[in-house]
């Protein structure tokens, strides 16, 4: 259960106006909290194209047939520390590790790029297994480990009677050991405690490659690289100076792109919308191109909000500035900016479009295959960008919308009937007054002044602020704290693979101020994680 929502039901937490202090007050020092459970962590399916990509290159087939990812408590990364794979999983994971490597020692230029030594040399099955062992597995293989994949090159080699095509069978048991496939961490490195818990004898530092693992997935959505494997080998990694150099080396390569956009693409469930259906004898101007174009969209303000133009994650609420391509150009009635791909456009204040609730990802993405949804966009709003939780419809309650007829024509009509119920009300009055601001956009985003002949009405209020449509709503979610600090717990949550606890209470609300005190910098706040003393600390956890 998220963290926020509990605060505001037990009556406690840090009041909005004191949340942050004065931007003048010196920042305090980072909470003690107990340190938390070493985690098992699959790699998701985002994970493990971009891992593959950085050892091998993109100039090959890329497995695709991987066992889907599942999302618990509405993030992928939460899901990837939850999830077993399945025996079926394991047969497409050995399918697909069989896929690379094949590849893999039939190129010649890849498979030098890979075994750097002539397989038919002395030594040269033991040198690829520990050099590229250490990138696979994100850490030094042990001399059992080594001894054991060269024992099944050598067995390759007796019956192929060809040392490159050998090579397949040990570079097949690297990508589908449980080492490459998850994210192992351990209890830590006994004795190096952080300074944050010297009076908890049970905290540990993470060791310095499951730390740099852990860093290089947050930061890149991928493997650690060469540069980071050593330092933390040589033990730089471990040390305050050592760990800032590093993420901020990492934050200025391109490869922190990717890893926003996996952020992103998780927090606002955007992978969803390759699945995107849209009836269309209802929606002319859908195609099956719109889910992943409104997709990329989305991902593309956002890396131009983060990199480009050195934005608040509060101006992604509020911008008019957006990438479409034709197909969107169609839905939102402005010319395309390019011919072929995506174009930046400044959207008109006619439009009624402000930022990231204005974009057919969420549109489109949070509306049923006829029709739009008061109660899928509103829930969205409140459970992904404000953190509140809303507790599961009772199972003897019809939750269907009554259909439109002559006395309640318009939605906001045929929900004010659907809120006579009770049962219908405790949770349709958080998320449907919300999801009414968007009902000027329908089911695939493309405006409408009318609903049966009906003006549709887009007013309403949040937490008593009223707001006449969607644009005004967007101003008014921005002077909300609960925006930037759920997005810090979702962070934090991403980050970690569980959402913060209770008694992680006070460090949300430090990395929260951080935040604020950095202008709501995206990457700032990406650091600010990354460098704590909890990130890089955990604590024996019970038997896996």
């Amino acid at each position: 259960m998220r963290l926020i929502l509990l605060l505001a039901l037990a009556g406690c937490g840090p009041d909005a106006d004191d949340a942050a202090p004065a931007p003048q007050a010196p920042r305090e020092a980072e909470p003690d909290v107990p340190a938390g459970e070493p985690t098992l962590r699959k790699l998701t399916a985002t994970e493990y194209t971009h891992t593959l990509v950085d050892l091998f290159g993109d100039d090959f087939v890329l497995p695709t047939r991987l066992e889907p990812d599942e999302v618990k408590e509405g993030l992928l990364a939460v899901g990837a520390t939850q999830q077993a794979v399945s025996p079926f999983g394991v047969e497409r994971y050995e399918d697909a590790a069989f896929l690379v490597a094949e590849q893999v020692m039939a190129d010649a230029a890849l498979r030098e790029r890979v075994v750097p030594c002539d397989p038919a040399e002395a030594g040269c099955f033991e040198s690829f297994v520990t050099d590229f062992g250490r990138l696979a597995w994100r850490r030094p293989l042990s001399p059992e480990e080594v001894d054991r994949l060269v024992d099944v090159a050598d067995d390759a080699q007796a019956v192929t009677g060809d040392p490159a095509e050998a090579l397949v069978y040990p570079l097949v048991a690297l990508l589908q050991s449980p080492h490459f496939l998850y994210r192992v961490e351990t209890h830590g490195q006994e004795g190096a405690r952080p300074l944050g818990h010297p009076d908890d004898p049970s905290a540990h530092q993470l060791e310095p490659h499951e730390l740099a693992t852990k860093l290089a997935y947050l930061l890149w959505a991928g493997p650690p690289d060469t540069e980071l494997l050593d330092a933390a080998a040589d033990g730089t990694l471990a040390e305050q100076d050592g760990l800032d150099a590093q993420i901020d080396r990492m934050l200025a390569d391109d490869r922190a792109r990717r890893g926003v956009r996996a952020l992103f693409d998780d927090v606002l469930e955007l992978h969803d919308l390759f699945a995107l259906s849209k009836d269309p004898t209802v929606f002319v101007h859908y195609s099956d191109r719109l889910g992943p174009s409104a997709r990329e969209e989305t991902l593309l303000g956002i890396e131009a909000n983060v990199f480009d133009d050195d934005g608040s994650y509060l101006d992604l609420f509020t911008t008019r500035s957006t990438w479409v391509d034709r197909d969107l150009a169609a839905i939102y009635e402005v010319p395309a900016p390019v011919r072929e791909g995506f174009g930046r456009i400044e959207l008109p204040v006619s439009s009624g479009r402000r930022g990231l609730l204005g974009q057919a990802s969420f549109l489109a993405g949070h509306a049923h295959a006829v029709s739009t949804s008061v109660t899928l966009r509103g829930a969205f709003v409140q459970e992904k960008l404000l953190c509140v939780e809303i507790p599961p419809p009772p199972s003897d309650v019809d939750t269907s919308i009554p259909e439109a007829d002559a006395d309640a024509k318009t939605m906001r009509d045929r929900i004010a009937v659907h809120l006579e119920n009770p049962a219908c009300a405790s949770c349709h009055s958080i998320t449907d007054p919300v999801g009414l601001a968007f009902e000027t956009f329908d089911g695939v985003g493309r405006p409408r002044t009318t609903e049966n002949g009906e003006t549709i009405d887009p007013s309403g209020d949040l937490n008593d602020v009223p707001f006449a449509d969607a644009a005004e709503l967007a101003e008014v979610l921005v002077a909300m704290p609960e925006i930037p600090r759920c997005f810090t717990q979702n962070v934090m949550a991403y980050a970690e693979g569980r959402y913060p606890t209770f008694d992680e209470e006070e460090l949300l609300y430090w990395h929260d101020d951080g935040f604020a005190r950095e202008g709501h910098r995206i990457l700032a706040l990406l650091r600010d994680v990354a460098r704590s003393e909890a990130f890089r600390s955990t604590r024996p956890g019970s038997d896996r």
